[in-house]
């Protein structure tokens, strides 16, 4: 099994040959892929992909960049949407300072809200965080405190010390195409260190393509070659990795049916 954690399905560049795109990942080995939405606009077509496909699933949520067109985003809307049976995961959401595509208070307090959202429905939280590493963290380990909840840090490239606090509030980390990076030997040190059972991986198609299919459109299919470059880092066999990280999206994402 080989799962591609993390994608978007319905961003330009995929979506206009989305039926190929899927044929491709199938080929590949993909067994299913989580179709990710970033705003509100999105849901309904992002959802009509996973019922209209098997092998997708789909997730509900506002992104950081969207917060600010999204103020009145609430907790009621967010848990009414993921009752639907092809909806696994809340997000994604989180904090974003390298763009700062909006007002950093009221990214978070959407974050806040999602969390708060996973926490009711039991769905995992999927989580973006770029240069905010210690708002992100400080968030989190507040909210655990006022109620348990699950989710993944997707697309993993902040520090290990970050790493190690979400672990030890039972998240999960999620690895991209970035990994395969030459400049990338901070992450790629992280990376061969994170304990297996708590290990997905991604392709945030259709960015950020691994190696050899840099400056080429990110699609599921590449998941394949971040996991054999992942496994060959951490001294694994391919079979181990894309097998135990498809366990462990199931898992985490335990409403998704095998």
């Amino acid at each position: 099994m080989l799962v591609d954690s993390h994608c978007h399905l319905n961003y330009k560049g995929l979506v206009e040959e989305q039926g190929a795109v899927l044929d491709r990942a199938r080929k590949s080995g993909v067994t299913a892929m989580l179709n990710i939405s970033t705003r509100e606009s999105e849901w309904r077509d992002i959802v009509a992909t996973a019922e209209r496909e098997s092998d997708v699933w789909s997730s509900i949520g506002i992104h950081p960049h969207e917060a600010d067109a999204h103020p009145d985003i609430d907790l009621a809307k967010l848990v009414d949407e993921a009752q639907h049976e092809r909806v696994i995961a809340i997000g994604e959401t989180g904090l974003d300072y390298y763009y700062d595509h909006s007002d950093r208070e009221r990214q978070k307090q959407s974050f806040r809200t999602h969390i708060h959202a996973a926490r009711e429905t039991g769905l995992p939280i999927i989580v973006h965080t770029r240069d905010a590493e210690e708002d992100t963290a400080a968030i989190m380990m507040e909210e655990m405190e006022k109620g348990a909840f699950t989710g993944v840090i997707h697309c993993f490239t902040a520090s290990e010390d970050f790493a190690r606090k979400a672990l030890d509030l039972g998240l999960y980390i999620s690895i991209s195409g970035i990994v395969t990076f030459k400049n990338a030997k901070d992450l790629q040190a992280t990376a061969a260190k994170l304990p297996l059972d708590r290990l997905l991986i991604e392709t945030d198609a259709p960015f950020l393509a691994p190696v050899p299919h840099r400056g080429k459109t990110g699609e599921p299919a590449f998941v394949a070659d971040t996991a054999r470059f992942l496994a060959e880092l951490r001294g694994e066999s391919y079979t181990e990795l894309s097998e135990t990280t498809a366990q462990n999206f199931y898992h985490l994402f335990n409403k998704a049916r095998i």
